[in-house]
Protein backbone atom coordinates (compact mmCIF):
# COMPACT_ATOMS: atom_id res chain seq x y z
CA UNK A 1 0.00 0.00 0.00
CA UNK A 2 2.80 2.64 0.80
CA UNK A 3 4.92 1.64 -2.35
CA UNK A 4 1.36 2.76 -4.53
CA UNK A 5 0.95 5.32 -2.42
CA UNK A 6 4.55 6.93 -3.21
CA UNK A 7 4.27 6.02 -7.01
CA UNK A 8 0.47 7.86 -6.79
CA UNK A 9 2.19 11.00 -5.07
CA UNK A 10 5.11 11.03 -7.83
CA UNK A 11 2.94 10.65 -10.48
CA UNK A 12 0.66 13.19 -9.20
CA UNK A 13 3.67 15.85 -8.64
CA UNK A 14 4.89 15.70 -11.51
CA UNK A 15 1.52 16.07 -13.45
CA UNK A 16 1.88 19.59 -11.24
CA UNK A 17 4.41 20.27 -11.82
CA UNK A 18 3.63 20.60 -16.04
CA UNK A 19 0.37 22.25 -14.60
CA UNK A 20 2.77 24.99 -13.31
CA UNK A 21 5.10 24.99 -16.01
CA UNK A 22 2.53 25.66 -18.46
CA UNK A 23 0.44 28.48 -16.73
CA UNK A 24 3.52 30.62 -14.81
CA UNK A 25 4.23 32.89 -17.65
CA UNK A 26 0.74 33.48 -18.70
CA UNK A 27 -0.45 36.83 -18.57
CA UNK A 28 -3.85 38.79 -17.87
CA UNK A 29 -4.03 38.73 -21.62
CA UNK A 30 -3.09 35.04 -22.06
CA UNK A 31 -6.07 34.18 -19.39
CA UNK A 32 -8.52 35.70 -21.89
CA UNK A 33 -7.44 34.69 -24.72
CA UNK A 34 -7.84 30.76 -23.09
CA UNK A 35 -11.08 31.16 -22.24
CA UNK A 36 -12.29 32.86 -25.96
CA UNK A 37 -10.78 29.84 -27.07
CA UNK A 38 -13.04 27.34 -24.52
CA UNK A 39 -15.68 29.45 -25.43
CA UNK A 40 -15.59 29.16 -29.07
CA UNK A 41 -16.14 25.53 -28.66
CA UNK A 42 -19.73 25.78 -26.88
CA UNK A 43 -21.57 24.98 -29.68
CA UNK A 44 -23.11 22.13 -31.85
CA UNK A 45 -20.47 21.44 -34.27
CA UNK A 46 -17.77 21.58 -32.06
CA UNK A 47 -19.57 19.07 -29.38
CA UNK A 48 -20.43 16.88 -32.03
CA UNK A 49 -16.41 16.27 -33.19
CA UNK A 50 -15.75 15.95 -28.87
CA UNK A 51 -18.46 13.41 -28.93
CA UNK A 52 -17.19 11.76 -32.26
CA UNK A 53 -13.53 12.10 -30.62
CA UNK A 54 -14.64 10.23 -27.57
CA UNK A 55 -16.43 7.22 -30.17
CA UNK A 56 -13.63 7.08 -31.82
CA UNK A 57 -11.22 6.60 -28.48
CA UNK A 58 -13.67 4.05 -27.19
CA UNK A 59 -13.70 2.19 -30.37
CA UNK A 60 -9.75 1.86 -29.77
CA UNK A 61 -10.41 0.38 -26.56
CA UNK A 62 -12.94 -1.61 -28.01
CA UNK A 63 -10.75 -3.12 -30.67
CA UNK A 64 -8.22 -3.69 -27.99
CA UNK A 65 -9.74 -6.14 -26.24
CA UNK A 66 -10.71 -7.58 -29.03
CA UNK A 67 -6.44 -8.29 -29.28
CA UNK A 68 -6.20 -9.37 -26.08
CA UNK A 69 -9.20 -12.46 -26.29
CA UNK A 70 -6.47 -13.09 -29.69
CA UNK A 71 -3.80 -13.61 -26.80
CA UNK A 72 -5.66 -15.39 -24.29
CA UNK A 73 -7.28 -17.80 -26.86
CA UNK A 74 -3.90 -20.20 -27.12
CA UNK A 75 -3.84 -20.31 -23.77
CA UNK A 76 -7.23 -22.57 -23.52
CA UNK A 77 -9.36 -20.12 -22.26
CA UNK A 78 -12.68 -18.28 -24.13
CA UNK A 79 -13.22 -14.76 -23.32
CA UNK A 80 -16.61 -12.61 -23.76
CA UNK A 81 -15.88 -9.58 -25.68
CA UNK A 82 -18.41 -8.12 -23.25
CA UNK A 83 -16.15 -8.88 -20.55
CA UNK A 84 -12.89 -8.19 -22.25
CA UNK A 85 -14.18 -4.94 -23.26
CA UNK A 86 -15.03 -4.46 -19.65
CA UNK A 87 -12.18 -5.30 -17.40
CA UNK A 88 -10.59 -2.88 -20.50
CA UNK A 89 -12.40 0.58 -19.76
CA UNK A 90 -12.12 -0.86 -15.57
CA UNK A 91 -8.47 -0.65 -15.91
CA UNK A 92 -7.89 3.02 -17.74
CA UNK A 93 -10.77 4.02 -15.15
CA UNK A 94 -8.66 2.73 -11.87
CA UNK A 95 -5.61 4.34 -14.14
CA UNK A 96 -6.77 7.59 -13.40
CA UNK A 97 -6.95 7.22 -9.83
CA UNK A 98 -3.68 5.18 -9.27
CA UNK A 99 -1.24 4.49 -11.67
CA UNK A 100 -0.93 0.55 -12.86
CA UNK A 101 -3.62 -0.47 -10.60
CA UNK A 102 -5.94 -1.38 -13.36
CA UNK A 103 -3.47 -3.72 -14.72
CA UNK A 104 -4.45 -5.98 -11.61
CA UNK A 105 -8.02 -5.09 -11.58
CA UNK A 106 -8.14 -5.76 -15.26
CA UNK A 107 -7.18 -9.36 -14.60
CA UNK A 108 -9.03 -9.72 -11.72
CA UNK A 109 -12.02 -8.92 -13.88
CA UNK A 110 -11.22 -11.55 -16.67
CA UNK A 111 -10.63 -13.78 -13.06
CA UNK A 112 -14.08 -13.75 -11.49
CA UNK A 113 -15.77 -13.49 -14.74
CA UNK A 114 -14.74 -15.81 -17.50
CA UNK A 115 -12.38 -17.45 -14.97
CA UNK A 116 -8.84 -16.96 -16.87
CA UNK A 117 -6.18 -17.25 -14.19
CA UNK A 118 -4.80 -14.29 -13.25
CA UNK A 119 -1.09 -14.99 -13.69
CA UNK A 120 -1.79 -16.26 -17.66
CA UNK A 121 -4.26 -12.98 -18.35
CA UNK A 122 -1.55 -10.73 -16.21
CA UNK A 123 1.22 -12.16 -18.70
CA UNK A 124 -0.49 -11.49 -21.99
CA UNK A 125 -1.00 -7.93 -20.33
CA UNK A 126 2.10 -6.55 -20.25
CA UNK A 127 3.20 -8.89 -23.50
CA UNK A 128 0.88 -6.10 -24.75
CA UNK A 129 1.70 -3.42 -23.52
CA UNK A 130 5.74 -4.37 -24.22
CA UNK A 131 4.01 -4.85 -27.90
CA UNK A 132 2.13 -1.28 -28.04
CA UNK A 133 6.00 0.39 -26.87
CA UNK A 134 7.48 -1.40 -30.02
CA UNK A 135 4.93 0.20 -32.04
CA UNK A 136 4.70 3.57 -30.21
CA UNK A 137 8.77 3.70 -31.04
CA UNK A 138 8.47 2.86 -34.61
CA UNK A 139 6.16 5.54 -35.07
CA UNK A 140 8.22 7.90 -32.72
CA UNK A 141 11.00 6.77 -35.24
CA UNK A 142 9.15 7.57 -38.40
CA UNK A 143 8.13 10.62 -37.47
CA UNK A 144 11.38 11.35 -36.48
CA UNK A 145 12.51 10.67 -39.93
CA UNK A 146 9.79 12.49 -41.38
CA UNK A 147 10.05 16.00 -39.87
CA UNK A 148 13.95 15.98 -39.31
CA UNK A 149 14.57 18.71 -36.39
CA UNK A 150 10.98 18.39 -35.35
CA UNK A 151 11.54 17.36 -31.60
CA UNK A 152 15.02 19.72 -31.21
CA UNK A 153 12.93 22.81 -32.10
CA UNK A 154 9.95 21.44 -30.07
CA UNK A 155 9.61 25.22 -27.72
CA UNK A 156 9.54 24.33 -23.99
CA UNK A 157 9.66 27.42 -22.72
CA UNK A 158 7.75 29.84 -24.72
CA UNK A 159 8.25 33.42 -22.98
CA UNK A 160 12.19 32.66 -22.76
CA UNK A 161 12.54 30.63 -26.47
CA UNK A 162 13.91 27.72 -25.15
CA UNK A 163 13.54 25.03 -27.60
CA UNK A 164 13.85 21.27 -26.43
CA UNK A 165 17.17 20.66 -28.44
CA UNK A 166 18.30 24.20 -27.01
CA UNK A 167 17.56 22.37 -23.07
CA UNK A 168 19.45 19.70 -23.83
CA UNK A 169 22.32 20.97 -25.29
CA UNK A 170 22.61 22.87 -22.21
CA UNK A 171 22.09 20.03 -19.94
CA UNK A 172 24.61 17.92 -21.41
CA UNK A 173 27.04 20.83 -21.50
CA UNK A 174 26.76 20.99 -17.96
CA UNK A 175 26.45 17.05 -17.56
CA UNK A 176 29.96 17.51 -19.61
CA UNK A 177 32.12 20.34 -17.44
CA UNK A 178 31.09 18.34 -14.00
CA UNK A 179 32.18 14.86 -15.99
CA UNK A 180 35.86 14.55 -13.78
CA UNK A 181 33.53 15.06 -10.81
CA UNK A 182 30.64 12.27 -11.73
CA UNK A 183 33.67 10.15 -12.86
CA UNK A 184 35.41 10.97 -9.31
CA UNK A 185 31.90 9.86 -7.56
CA UNK A 186 31.55 6.95 -9.93
CA UNK A 187 35.20 5.64 -8.78
CA UNK A 188 34.16 6.28 -5.09
CA UNK A 189 30.92 4.59 -5.64
CA UNK A 190 32.35 1.31 -6.95
CA UNK A 191 34.85 1.34 -4.35
CA UNK A 192 32.14 1.47 -1.60
CA UNK A 193 30.67 -1.40 -3.24
CA UNK A 194 33.57 -3.52 -2.98
CA UNK A 195 34.31 -2.73 0.47
CA UNK A 196 30.99 -3.11 1.43
CA UNK A 197 30.80 -7.08 -0.04
CA UNK A 198 33.96 -7.78 1.32
CA UNK A 199 33.14 -6.67 4.87
CA UNK A 200 29.69 -8.66 4.24
CA UNK A 201 31.20 -11.85 3.64
CA UNK A 202 33.83 -11.71 6.20
CA UNK A 203 30.93 -11.30 8.72
CA UNK A 204 28.89 -14.21 6.95
CA UNK A 205 28.91 -17.50 9.25
CA UNK A 206 27.55 -21.01 8.94
CA UNK A 207 24.27 -21.33 9.79
CA UNK A 208 21.86 -24.84 10.27
CA UNK A 209 19.62 -25.16 7.58
CA UNK A 210 16.13 -26.46 7.93
CA UNK A 211 13.94 -27.13 4.81
CA UNK A 212 11.24 -24.74 4.52
CA UNK A 213 8.17 -24.77 2.14
CA UNK A 214 8.15 -22.61 -0.14
CA UNK A 215 5.90 -19.54 1.15
CA UNK A 216 2.80 -18.64 -0.60
CA UNK A 217 4.20 -14.97 -1.67
CA UNK A 218 7.29 -17.17 -3.82
CA UNK A 219 4.77 -19.34 -5.29
CA UNK A 220 2.65 -16.62 -6.54
CA UNK A 221 6.11 -14.60 -8.06
CA UNK A 222 6.19 -18.25 -9.78
CA UNK A 223 3.11 -18.49 -11.17
CA UNK A 224 3.45 -14.60 -12.59
CA UNK A 225 6.52 -15.17 -14.18
CA UNK A 226 4.96 -18.46 -15.69
CA UNK A 227 2.28 -16.62 -16.67
CA UNK A 228 4.56 -13.92 -18.35
CA UNK A 229 6.18 -16.65 -20.49
CA UNK A 230 2.64 -18.66 -21.77
CA UNK A 231 1.88 -14.66 -22.46
CA UNK A 232 5.01 -14.43 -24.90
CA UNK A 233 4.35 -17.69 -26.20
CA UNK A 234 1.00 -17.02 -27.05
CA UNK A 235 1.82 -14.60 -29.77
CA UNK A 236 2.77 -17.42 -32.31
CA UNK A 237 -0.08 -19.69 -31.49
CA UNK A 238 -2.37 -16.99 -32.33
CA UNK A 239 -4.78 -18.74 -34.68
CA UNK A 240 -5.53 -15.44 -36.51
CA UNK A 241 -2.14 -14.07 -36.48
CA UNK A 242 -3.71 -11.44 -39.73
CA UNK A 243 -6.39 -10.02 -37.13
CA UNK A 244 -3.98 -9.40 -34.03
CA UNK A 245 -2.18 -6.97 -36.95
CA UNK A 246 -5.61 -5.48 -38.11
CA UNK A 247 -6.18 -4.67 -34.75
CA UNK A 248 -3.39 -3.30 -33.68
CA UNK A 249 -3.58 -0.92 -36.63
CA UNK A 250 -7.21 0.01 -36.40
CA UNK A 251 -6.33 0.86 -32.61
CA UNK A 252 -3.76 3.38 -33.49
CA UNK A 253 -5.44 4.26 -36.52
CA UNK A 254 -9.09 5.32 -34.21
CA UNK A 255 -6.40 7.23 -32.00
CA UNK A 256 -5.69 9.26 -34.88
CA UNK A 257 -8.74 9.52 -35.63
CA UNK A 258 -9.82 11.13 -32.26
CA UNK A 259 -7.48 13.71 -32.27
CA UNK A 260 -8.17 14.83 -35.66
CA UNK A 261 -12.08 15.16 -35.28
CA UNK A 262 -10.65 16.77 -32.05
CA UNK A 263 -9.15 19.60 -34.04
CA UNK A 264 -11.84 20.13 -36.20
CA UNK A 265 -13.34 21.44 -33.00
CA UNK A 266 -11.39 24.78 -33.21
CA UNK A 267 -11.54 27.39 -35.76
CA UNK A 268 -7.90 27.99 -35.61
CA UNK A 269 -7.21 24.27 -36.20
CA UNK A 270 -9.08 22.49 -38.76
CA UNK A 271 -7.09 23.40 -41.44
CA UNK A 272 -4.22 21.87 -40.30
CA UNK A 273 -3.14 18.66 -42.58
CA UNK A 274 -2.27 15.08 -42.26
CA UNK A 275 1.14 15.30 -40.49
CA UNK A 276 0.16 18.09 -38.07
CA UNK A 277 -2.25 15.72 -36.08
CA UNK A 278 0.32 12.49 -36.79
CA UNK A 279 2.69 14.63 -34.53
CA UNK A 280 -0.03 15.61 -31.91
CA UNK A 281 -0.82 11.96 -31.67
CA UNK A 282 2.62 10.22 -31.51
CA UNK A 283 4.49 12.76 -29.24
CA UNK A 284 1.23 13.73 -26.96
CA UNK A 285 1.70 9.79 -26.11
CA UNK A 286 5.08 10.90 -23.90
CA UNK A 287 2.70 12.61 -21.72
CA UNK A 288 0.75 10.08 -20.36
CA UNK A 289 3.75 8.26 -19.98
CA UNK A 290 5.61 10.65 -17.95
CA UNK A 291 3.00 12.19 -16.01
CA UNK A 292 -0.42 10.71 -14.31
CA UNK A 293 -3.12 10.46 -17.42
CA UNK A 294 -1.29 12.83 -18.82
CA UNK A 295 -1.95 15.33 -16.48
CA UNK A 296 -0.41 18.67 -17.23
CA UNK A 297 2.33 17.34 -19.57
CA UNK A 298 -0.39 16.52 -22.59
CA UNK A 299 -1.28 19.92 -22.93
CA UNK A 300 1.76 21.45 -22.89
CA UNK A 301 3.02 19.15 -25.34
CA UNK A 302 0.37 19.64 -27.47
CA UNK A 303 1.24 23.28 -27.56
CA UNK A 304 4.59 22.88 -28.21
CA UNK A 305 3.61 20.76 -31.42
CA UNK A 306 1.26 23.15 -32.88
CA UNK A 307 3.66 25.83 -32.30
CA UNK A 308 6.01 24.59 -34.88
CA UNK A 309 3.07 24.68 -37.49
CA UNK A 310 2.20 28.32 -36.47
CA UNK A 311 -0.68 27.85 -33.93
CA UNK A 312 -0.65 30.49 -31.48
CA UNK A 313 0.96 28.91 -28.33
CA UNK A 314 -1.91 29.93 -26.06
CA UNK A 315 -4.01 28.94 -28.10
CA UNK A 316 -2.48 25.46 -28.33
CA UNK A 317 -2.34 25.49 -25.19
CA UNK A 318 -5.97 25.75 -24.33
CA UNK A 319 -6.82 23.62 -27.25
CA UNK A 320 -4.39 20.86 -25.18
CA UNK A 321 -6.30 21.17 -22.23
CA UNK A 322 -9.58 20.63 -23.83
CA UNK A 323 -8.52 18.24 -25.93
CA UNK A 324 -7.50 16.38 -22.84
CA UNK A 325 -10.27 16.82 -20.93
CA UNK A 326 -12.43 14.93 -23.77
CA UNK A 327 -9.94 12.16 -23.30
CA UNK A 328 -10.41 11.80 -19.80
CA UNK A 329 -14.24 12.29 -19.82
CA UNK A 330 -14.39 9.56 -22.48
CA UNK A 331 -12.75 7.38 -19.88
CA UNK A 332 -14.75 8.14 -17.12
CA UNK A 333 -18.23 8.00 -18.56
CA UNK A 334 -17.28 5.12 -20.90
CA UNK A 335 -15.74 3.16 -17.82
CA UNK A 336 -18.39 3.95 -14.84
CA UNK A 337 -21.05 2.56 -17.39
CA UNK A 338 -18.72 -0.61 -18.53
CA UNK A 339 -17.76 -0.94 -14.54
CA UNK A 340 -22.12 -0.86 -13.80
CA UNK A 341 -22.84 -3.14 -16.94
CA UNK A 342 -19.91 -5.53 -15.36
CA UNK A 343 -21.79 -6.10 -12.12
CA UNK A 344 -24.47 -7.72 -14.81
CA UNK A 345 -22.30 -10.85 -16.17
CA UNK A 346 -22.51 -14.19 -15.26
CA UNK A 347 -20.24 -15.67 -13.88
CA UNK A 348 -18.94 -18.36 -16.54
CA UNK A 349 -16.29 -21.27 -16.59
CA UNK A 350 -15.17 -20.67 -20.51
CA UNK A 351 -11.64 -22.84 -20.76
CA UNK A 352 -11.83 -25.24 -23.92
CA UNK A 353 -11.78 -28.34 -21.57
CA UNK A 354 -15.76 -27.22 -21.18
CA UNK A 355 -16.80 -27.04 -24.61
Amino acid sequence: MAKKIIQLLIFLSLGVFFVWISIRHLSPEDMKKIEESAKGVLNFRSLFFFFLSMVFGATAHYLRALRNILMIDPLGYRVRSSTAFYSVMTCYLANLAVPRLGEVLRCTLLQRYDKVPFQKSFGTVVVERAFDLIIFVLLLVLLIFLNTGLLSNLMINKHEGITLGAWVNEKWAALWAMKYLLLSALIGLVVTVLIFRHIKAKRKVKKHKTEKKSSKIIEKIKDIFVGLWQGLISIKDLQHPYLFIIYTIGIWAFYYLGVYVCFLAFDFLQDLGFMPVFVVMVVGTIGFIIAQAGLGAYPLIVAGVLALYGIDYVQGLAAGWIGWGVQQLMVLVVGFITLILASFLKIEDRSVNNF
